[in-house]
């Protein structure tokens, strides 16, 4: 078990928020594999995949994204897996970073529209699935994506932002 009790960091408050995450990420996780052990969910053919990224915001604060095919809640597995992605933020475009490891580039159905790109995969033995957020709307035709050994990297261009127009109105 992991200890509950706030220790001062000589960081400041910035760490005690990580320390937080930490201690309940890892009561998520003991939970998840007390339940899949009762469940004897553990005799399956194919393995458990749970995981996550942390990094910090723009704000400063920590934000952490969950991946795997066990959703978080529940002790059934999911036959597909939620891929791990990170969303970089440039100027005048999005790239989007994609782990897919041990499938083929051919597998790979990508869509764009808005503000989302989706991602799937069904290959032979591997399902993939996720719905990524970005930070802004984009050109879908301006899409290029690369493959290579297992990392998906997808470049789109950002809509200008409309112009808003000023106009008088006279009044008749």
């Amino acid at each position: 078990m992991f200890p509950s009790k706030k220790r001062r960091s000589p960081f400041g408050g910035f760490f005690l928020d990580f320390d937080e995450d930490f201690r309940r990420i890892g009561e998520e996780m003991e939970r998840m594999m007390r339940e899949a052990q009762k469940s004897g969910r553990f005799e399956q053919n194919s393995p458990f995949v749970y995981g996550f990224s942390m990094r910090v915001g723009p704000d400063g604060k920590p934000v952490v994204n969950e991946f795997g095919n066990v959703p978080r809640g529940k002790g059934e597995k999911l036959e597909e897996r939620e891929p791990l992605v990170d969303v970089i933020d440039k100027d005048r475009e999005v790239s989007v970073i994609v782990e897919l490891p041990g499938v083929d580039k051919q597998d790979i159905k990508l869509e764009a529209k808005g503000e989302t790109l989706s991602v799937k995969v069904d290959a032979k033995g591997r399902k993939y699935s996720k719905e990524i957020p970005l930070p802004a709307k984009v050109k879908p035709d301006s899409a290029k994506a690369t493959y290579k050994n297992g990392v998906l990297e997808v470049t789109l261009q950002k809509l200008a932002p409309a112009v808003e127009k000023k106009r008088e109105i006279k009044v008749e």
